[in-house]
């Protein structure tokens, strides 16, 4: 970054009962480029507080499950109070991969942008063994983001982000809005859109195990799940909300 300074790194990540599998994303963190690894337990019931402080992360645990959206908000306000610079935000089911963090941070440590938009869609980039109906509604998603914004994007639904954390102390994006229970990134990711800032993508995997149901490796629940995501879309460009 312009000041000369390496930019100090933190990674963020939400995670409900997912024991065995957070943990196992923790011990793969590149502790070279990553100062701290944040995993904000969301309520979780099972041993994955335990596992992840285990494997040498900082933990942060909600009393009761508040969301995947507030579990985000609660990381990067850890961010901005200990002085981070940069926030990478990742999956904590093992669908991303740590190793590619690096590669994620390098457009803004190279100052070319102050978001990044992890793409699996993009040249390099990989999907693996999405379901039929995931991959129509993220592509369509993803258009309708285009339109909405008159930005290109391809992969809108992707939570595999990173960015400076001074984009989240904009007044002109509010993270406390009660309806961003879940969808905060799907919010911020337009909010940064509109706002003009510099986004870029880059290409990164996104790991589907070939031999496991749609419900053993996402909580999303098809179309009553979507509808949430889709809730910042249509409050923005129609200017119901902020």
């Amino acid at each position: 970054m312009s000041n000369g300074k390496s930019p100090r790194i933190i990674a963020v990540i939400p995670a409900f009962n997912e024991s065995g599998k957070t943990a196992a994303v923790v011990r793969q963190m590149p502790k070279d480029i990553v100062q701290e690894t944040l995993v904000v337990d969301d309520g979780s019931t099972d041993e994955t507080p335990r596992e992840v402080k285990a494997a040498g992360a900082t933990v942060f645990s909600h009393e009761s499950r508040k969301g995947i959206g507030i579990a985000i908000r609660t990381g990067l306000e850890y961010a901005l109070k200990n002085n981070y610079d940069i926030a990478v935000v990742m999956a904590g089911n093992g669908k991303d991969k740590p190793a590619e963090i690096g590669k994620l941070v390098k457009p803004i440590i190279g100052n070319e942008c102050d978001f990044v938009q992890g793409s699996r869609y993009i040249t390099g980039g990989e999907k693996g063994k999405m379901p039929l109906h995931r991959l129509l509604f993220t592509q369509w998603y993803s258009c309708a983001v285009r339109l909405a914004t008159g930005r290109r994007v391809t992969d809108a639904t992707n939570g595999f982000r990173a960015y400076k954390t001074q984009v989240v102390s904009d007044p002109r994006i509010n993270l406390y809005q009660d309806w961003l229970t879940e969808p905060l990134e799907y919010y911020l990711l337009l909010k940064v859109l509109k706002l003009g800032y510099r986004v870029k993508e880059v290409p990164v995997s996104k790991i589907y195990p070939q031999n496991t149901s749609y419900r053993q490796y996402t909580k999303v629940r098809p179309f009553v799940g979507w509808w949430l995501r889709l809730k910042p879309l249509f409050y923005l460009t129609f200017g119901i909300k902020k």
